[in-house]
């Protein structure tokens, strides 16, 4: 089920406004650039990632029809920066598994309270 819309809106306008400022250097966490599919406008949001088997995965919380999501999977792929690190990813797709075992136990928890099933999946360049 994921998380309902206006909780995403509220993060949108507060918690993503302090995020920015450690998303780029905290364990755990990066900023996603991507392109909008229509307006072609840059954007920069905060998400919560993992590298799994050298693929990155990140759990989509609001589900996978966020405009970050659709977007990098429209563009097929896109740039996060992650610990300080600029990291070119390709080949997105995103993937329904509701036992959630990839995840690390606490985040796995969160994940199936909320019954956020899909993470989308890129692979680095």
């Amino acid at each position: 089920m994921a998380l309902p819309r206006s909780v995403a809106r509220f993060n949108r306008v507060v918690t993503n406004q302090v995020s920015r400022h450690v998303a780029t250097i905290l364990p755990g966490f990066a900023m996603v650039e991507h392109r909008g599919r229509r307006s072609g406008k840059a954007y920069r949001t905060p998400v919560n990632v993992f590298v799994v088997d050298g693929r990155y995965r990140f759990a989509l919380t609001y589900g996978a029809h966020s405009d970050w999501v659709r977007n990098v999977v429209a563009a097929g792929g896109c740039t996060i920066v992650t610990r300080r690190r600029t990291v070119h990813l390709t080949d997105p797709r995103v993937v329904t598994d509701s036992t959630h075992s990839w995840a690390p136990a606490g985040v796995r928890t969160v994940l199936r309270a909320i019954s956020a099933d899909q993470y989308l999946e890129c692979s680095p360049d």
